[in-house]
C-alpha cells in the first residue's frame, strides 16, 4: 500500500476544469516531483491533497484511509504538511512565531523537540529566532517556511516551489536540505519549475500538462527524455 494515493482526482475553480483525472502515488521514503508549466495543475494538486481546494471527483487516499473530504486542519493531523508556494510566512511575526504556529496540533513537550530539530536542519533560524519573519531574506523565509511545515512532524511533505526567486547558490543548499531530510526519513512530495533540479534528486516524477499527467517515470528516465528535455531542460 502506497503512504499516498491520488486516484482520478478532478478538481474545479468555480467553472475553471484545473484538474483533469490526474493519479499518482508516493511510496513512504520516496522523493516525488511534479513538474510542468505555469498553470500546469502542480500547485491545484498539492492544495487537493491538503484539502484546500477539495476533488469534486476521485479519491485521495493516505494509507488506505481516503482524506478526500477531510477538513485541511484535520489532514495536517493526520500527517501531511505543505511548504507553499511564495513561502506565506508571517512577517510581523518573529521567526520562532512562526515555527510554532506550524506546531498548533502538538503539545509543548513535542513543540520543543521540533524546533531543536528545525534549528539543527537550519542553524541561520536560530541565529534570527526573535527576528521578524518580514525581515529575513529570500533564501531564510524559505528556510521558515520549510521549517515551519516540518514543526508538525509530517508522514509526508508537499513542498511548492521551493527554489522560487532564490540565487543559484541558495538553490543548492535548498536542494541538499530536502535531500538530507529524506535520508532522515522524510517523504516528500515536490512542485519545481528548475526540472533538472528536481528530476535529479528525485525517485520518480510525473509531468503535468493542462490538468493531466502526460509523462512519468523514474527521474532518471525523465531526464533522458527527449520532449522533457525540449520543453523543461531548455534544449533545442
Amino acid at each position: 500500500m502506497a503512504l499516498l494515493e491520488v486516484n482520478e482526482i478532478h478538481t474545479f475553480y468555480g467553472n475553471i476544469h484545473a484538474l483533469r483525472g490526474i493519479s499518482l502515488t508516493v511510496e513512504s521514503g520516496e522523493i516525488v516531483t511534479l513538474i510542468g508549466s505555469n498553470g500546469a495543475g502542480k500547485s491545484s494538486t498539492l492544495n487537493t491533497i491538503c484539502g484546500i481546494t477539495p476533488a469534486r471527483q476521485g479519491a485521495v487516499v493516505l494509507e488506505g484511509m481516503d482524506i478526500t473530504h477531510v477538513p485541511p486542519h484535520d489532514i495536517v493531523k493526520l500527517g501531511v504538511t505543505q511548504s507553499p508556494e511564495g513561502r506565506k510566512i508571517f512577517a510581523r511575526l518573529t521567526v520562532r512565531e512562526n515555527l510554532v504556529l506550524g506546531a498548533y496540533t502538538r503539545n509543548g513537550g513535542e513543540i520543543s523537540q521540533s524546533l531543536e530539530q528545525v534549528f539543527t536542519t537550519f542553524p541561520r533560524l536560530k541565529e534570527r529566532m526573535s527576528q521578524a519573519g518580514g525581515t529575513l531574506s529570500g533564501g531564510e523565509q524559505q528556510m521558515l517556511a520549510i521549517g515551519r511545515a516540518m514543526m508538525a512532524r509530517p508522514r509526508i511533505l508537499l513542498l511548492d516551489e521551493p527554489s522560487m526567486g532564490l540565487a543559484p547558490i541558495l538553490v543548492q543548499e535548498i536542494f541538499s536540505t530536502i535531500k538530507r531530510l529524506n535520508h532522515d526519513g522524510t517523504t516528500i512530495l515536490l512542485v519545481e519549475q528548475n526540472a533538472q533540479i528536481a528530476l535529479s534528486i528525485c525517485t520518480r516524477g510525473y509531468v503535468l500538462q493542462t490538468g493531466e499527467i502526460v509523462l512519468s517515470g523514474s527521474g532518471e528516465d525523465l531526464l533522458a527524455n527527449e520532449t522533457v528535455r525540449k520543453a523543461y531542460l531548455g534544449e533545442l
